[in-house]
């Protein structure tokens, strides 16, 4: 069949409704923000408490992160279906975030297999390792373990979040990106009690905060295109 050719009139048309559709989508939802960063501070501020007041609610509260991909996954599919086009600039910010995931991933599988890995290679060279209370005197045995791993979780936090920022050059996600670099630099100074506590305000700050914020911005935007 013959193509039909557009008038100029029916021309601008068609790419002003491209632009419209292109914008509409040109920010995220802010919805995997609000996830995460609901998610990630609830589970540092409990660990604080837990901590602080010397208790335990008798599991690891971080398991809640592997809980939290089911909507995530909802979440991704629910936004690329609503997707009309996607811009070569979300494609660089998904590769960024399956970049910061699998680093993230690497992280935790790191910190798990080098404490057992540490403690099999003392006992094969018959050393075992104590720690002594000087004020009580008390000697128990010393658990090897990565120091300060909750300040480098914190630099994978901001690396996405500064680079989305940047690229977007949305405000929010790079003064949260800073405030946690800035949280980083105080954990190398701090137990790791406090260090979970500068985690949730890191998470806060570079996630849920610029994510409410992007949500507001998304549904404005939303009405404003069905008007």
């Amino acid at each position: 069949m013959p193509t039909k050719e557009l008038t100029e009139e029916e021309s601008l048309k068609l790419i002003t409704d491209m632009i419209g559709k292109t914008k509409s989508h040109f920010h995220e939802s802010g919805a995997s923000l609000i996830l995460w960063g609901t998610i990630a501070g609830f589970c540092a501020i409990l660990s604080f408490i837990q901590s602080y007041w010397h208790f335990s609610i008798g599991f690891d509260v971080w398991i809640l992160t592997l809980v939290a991909i089911i909507p995530q996954v909802w979440i991704g599919i629910k936004e690329s279906k609503e997707k009309v086009v996607k811009t070569y600039q979300e494609t660089y910010i998904d590769i960024i975030w399956i970049v910061y995931v699998v680093s993230i991933a690497a992280m935790l599988i790191y910190v798990n297999v080098t404490y057992y890995t540490s403690q099999r290679l003392l006992s094969n060279d018959g050393i075992e390792l104590f720690s002594k209370n000087i004020a009580t005197g008390e000697i128990k045995p010393f658990q090897v373990f990565p120091p300060s791993f909750s300040s480098i979780m914190m630099i994978l936090y901001a690396f996405p979040t500064l680079a989305t920022g940047l690229i977007t050059k949305y405000r929010p996600l790079i003064v949260g990106a800073m405030i946690c670099y800035v949280c980083f630099a105080v954990s190398l100074f701090t137990s790791f009690t406090y260090d979970m506590l500068l985690t949730a305000i890191a998470v806060i700050c570079c996630w849920l905060i610029p994510g409410l914020m992007m949500r507001n911005r998304f549904l404005k935007q939303k009405i404003e295109k069905d008007v």
